[in-house]
């Protein structure tokens, strides 16, 4: 009996023991266990919270660019400097949603004009004229939101800041252009061009030259030659031969012409003829002397009154091109009548100046 009490008291106690180490290791794991699992749980919140907001974030994103591009329309028509309507708002639209500052009010005005002019210098094979045409629009629409933000950069070829006056004419103080490739730019005795300023575009048209040799005055803008020879051709056809005398004059050139014709003639009667520099339309590069063999290839106001010179009178605006000093108009424009000067200012505008006898000041209501 002894025995048999003393072996069930030993089973109980060792049976109590391993219950006791059990319980004593057993806790301390589940605590482990609890702590690992919240840790875990406290991870996966976390992550998840960072999902969703990286999710909230992504959908900004895209909901900017979403916003960006439904701002981003191109008009589907031509538009210039005095544009206005539906069109030319919507296209003021477009440009404040790239960063050009101009105002949303319908009127194709200078900012308009110099903002499209900026877009056309810094996009490839396209002509800077500061029209919104067709090949700009073309080349526009073929490029998404982050296309046009990654190439075009507000004011990054001209910027918004004027220039300082020059001294001009008559001792006056004279508008320093701040947009010349502009192809409706006035350029007269109140508003000069920048001496160093050059064309990047300048091409020799495929006409007639009373010359041969290779003289920079061949030279014109892309835009104005390929309307040059055009005009040219339809001349051909009408049985009219014409030839281009004087084209594109750089600054220094200018200086050299007005001082020795000031030093025949006097300073003020030598710019009634000859503009001082920066104030002469040749440095545009739209501008053409076309001349012809009835007048000895010379630059004379009898040309006016030749088979040639009055063709070029009615057709000329067919082509883009005006008679920028038309006669009877002396006292707008300050200088002499000039049968011979061309200036290349679009189809458009050349139509309206041509037809109601106007000045490109009357045009612009300068005068």
């Amino acid at each position: 009996m002894n025995n048999t009490f003393k072996t069930i008291a030993l089973a109980v106690l060792l049976t109590s023991t391993v219950t006791a180490c059990a319980y004593t290791t057993d806790p301390n794991q589940n605590n482990n266990q609890d702590h690992t699992m919240d840790e875990t749980n406290t991870n996966t919140a976390s992550d998840s919270e960072d999902s969703v907001q990286s999710n909230n974030n992504n959908d900004e994103g895209a909901e900017n660019d979403m916003n960006d591009a439904e701002a981003i329309v191109w008009p589907e028509v031509n538009l210039q400097k005095k544009d206005e309507g539906e069109a030319v708002v919507q296209l003021q639209k477009t440009l404040i949603t790239l960063g050009y500052v101009v105002s949303e009010d319908g009127i194709y005005d200078d900012a308009t004009t110099r903002a499209i002019t900026d877009i056309q210098l810094q996009l490839d094979n396209v002509l800077a004229v500061g029209v919104y045409n067709a090949e700009t629009r073309k080349a526009l629409k073929n490029m998404d939101i982050k296309a046009l933000e990654t190439k075009i950069k507000p004011g990054k070829e001209l910027s918004n800041e004027r220039s300082e006056p020059v001294s001009g004419s008559d001792a006056t103080e004279t508008a320093m252009i701040t947009n010349p490739y502009d192809q409706l730019a006035l350029v007269n005795k109140a508003n000069a061009l920048p001496k160093d300023y050059v064309p990047i575009d300048l091409v020799v048209p495929d006409v007639r030259f009373p010359f041969e040799e290779d003289y920079p005055k061949k030279q014109l803008r892309k835009v104005a030659a390929d309307a040059l020879e055009a005009l040219f051709a339809e001349a051909d056809q009408a049985g009219i031969t014409l030839f281009a005398q004087s084209g594109y004059r750089a600054y220094s050139t200018q200086v050299f012409l007005f001082n020795r014709y000031a030093e025949k003639h006097g300073v003020e009667e030598a710019n009634k003829f000859s503009a001082r520099p920066g104030e002469s339309e040749h440095q545009t590069g739209l501008t053409m002397d076309v001349t012809s063999e009835s007048v000895d290839f010379r630059l004379v106001t009898d040309f006016g009154e030749t088979p040639e010179g009055q063709w070029i009178k009615e057709h000329a605006a067919d082509f883009g091109f005006i008679i920028r000093y038309p006669e009877g108009k002396e006292d707008i424009t300050l200088y002499q009548y000039e049968p011979w000067h061309l200036r290349y200012v679009g189809e458009k505008t050349a139509q309206e100046i041509m037809n109601n006898a106007l000045t490109l000041e009357e045009y612009f209501n300068e005068k």
